[in-house]
C-alpha cells in the first residue's frame, strides 16, 4: 500500500503544470522548516512561563520577608506630645493630617494606577498598574508594577528597599531581564529616599517616634532625616498654605548619569483614608540642567493602613 501511494503521488506531481513544479522546492523548504518552528515556539513559550513563575516567586519572597520583619512594639497612638519640639510647619502638618488618638501605622498596602515614561524626554507615557507594600519598623517597601508596552506585551518591575538594601529588577513579559540595579550603597540610599518621600501616605511613619529627625529651614519647609542600619536618607519637605506636604526635594542617585541629581516628588488631592489625610495624586521628576524630566505619575486608587500585627 505504501509503495502504491508513493507512485500515485509521483505521477500526480509529474503531470502538474510547470509553475507548480517551480513552487515545489519552496514547498519542501516550508515542510522542512515547520517541524522546527513549532518546537522552538513551544520552548520559547515554556521559557516565558517558567521565567514568570520564578519572578513571581521572587516577589512573593520579598513580601513574606517584609511582613515577617514588621516588628513594631506595642500599639501606639498619636497625641499632641508627639509633636513637641518640632519645627512649626512640621507640627502644623501633623495636626492637619492626624487626629488625636490615631494609631501608629505598622504596615500598608496600596494600589496605584497611572503612567510611566520610558526612554527619557522623548519617550512615550505608558500605562502603569502597581501594588506597593510598606512596613514602618523596620522601614521597607516592595513595589510590584506592570508597565504596558503593546497589547499583550508589558514590563514587570520590582523595586524595593528591605533589610537595608535597595534593588530594582525589570523583566519583559515577567521573564526576560531588561534592567537590573542594586544592591549598592547608592541604590540603598536612593530607595530609602523613596520610602521617606512616600511616607506621606502613612504619616505616623514621619513622627520622631518612628525614627525621623526634623530640622527647621523656614516657615514652609523642613528637613527630614532617617537612618537605618548604616543607610541614610534626607529630604526637604515643602508645605503649602493648607499645611499639607506639596513636594519633597533632594539629590538622588540616577543610574543613567551614575551621579546624584536633584529630584522632586509632588503630592496633591488630599483625602481622608482610614482616618488619615493623605495625598491621592503624585508625580516624580528629575530636575536636570536642560529642564525637569517627569517620569512617573499616578493616582492612589486604594490604600489599607494596618495598625495591628499581621497574622
Amino acid at each position: 500500500m505504501n509503495d502504491h501511494r508513493s507512485d500515485f503521488a509521483g505521477a500526480e506531481l509529474r503531470t502538474m503544470k510547470p509553475w507548480y513544479r517551480d513552487m515545489l522546492p519552496e514547498s519542501r523548504t516550508v515542510q522542512r522548516t515547520i517541524p522546527w518552528i513549532v518546537p522552538s515556539t513551544l520552548v520559547a513559550v515554556l521559557a516565558v512561563i517558567v521565567g514568570r513563575r520564578r519572578f513571581d516567586r521572587e516577589i512573593q519572597r520579598h513580601l513574606d520577608e517584609l511582613r515577617s520583619d514588621a516588628n513594631a512594639p506595642e500599639r501606639q497612638v498619636f497625641t499632641e506630645a508627639d509633636t513637641e519640639g518640632l519645627p512649626d510647619p512640621v507640627r502644623r502638618y501633623f495636626e492637619s493630617v492626624l487626629a488625636e488618638g490615631q494609631a501608629y501605622v505598622r504596615t500598608v498596602r496600596l494600589d496605584q494606577r497611572g503612567q510611566f515614561r520610558l526612554g527619557g524626554r522623548d519617550g512615550q507615557w505608558r500605562p502603569l498598574d502597581a501594588t506597593q507594600h510598606f512596613s514602618v519598623r523596620p522601614p521597607a517597601f516592595v513595589w510590584d508594577a506592570e508597565i504596558g508596552m503593546l497589547p499583550l506585551l508589558s514590563v514587570h518591575v520590582l523595586d524595593l528597599y528591605k533589610r537595608h538594601q535597595g534593588v530594582l529588577r525589570a523583566r519583559l513579559l515577567s521573564a526576560i531581564p531588561v534592567a537590573s540595579a542594586g544592591p549598592s550603597p547608592e541604590m540603598n540610599a536612593g530607595e530609602l529616599v523613596r520610602y521617606l518621600a512616600e511616607a506621606v501616605w502613612f504619616p505616623t511613619a514621619l513622627l520622631p517616634a518612628s525614627g525621623v529627625e526634623w530640622e527647621a529651614i523656614d516657615e514652609r519647609s523642613a528637613r527630614a532625616t532617617l537612618e537605618h542600619d548604616g543607610v541614610s536618607a534626607s529630604l526637604v519637605f515643602h508645605f503649602n498654605e493648607q499645611d499639607e506636604v506639596e513636594r519633597v526635594t533632594t539629590e538622588r542617585y540616577r543610574q543613567e548619569d551614575d551621579s546624584f541629581v536633584p529630584w522632586t516628588g509632588r503630592f496633591s488631592d488630599y483625602e481622608v483614608r482610614n482616618g488619615l489625610r493623605v495625598p491621592t495624586d503624585a508625580a516624580v521628576e528629575w530636575n536636570l540642567p536642560e529642564g525637569d524630566l517627569r517620569y512617573w505619575r499616578a493616582n492612589i486608587e486604594r490604600i489599607e493602613h494596618h495598625t495591628e500585627p499581621m497574622g
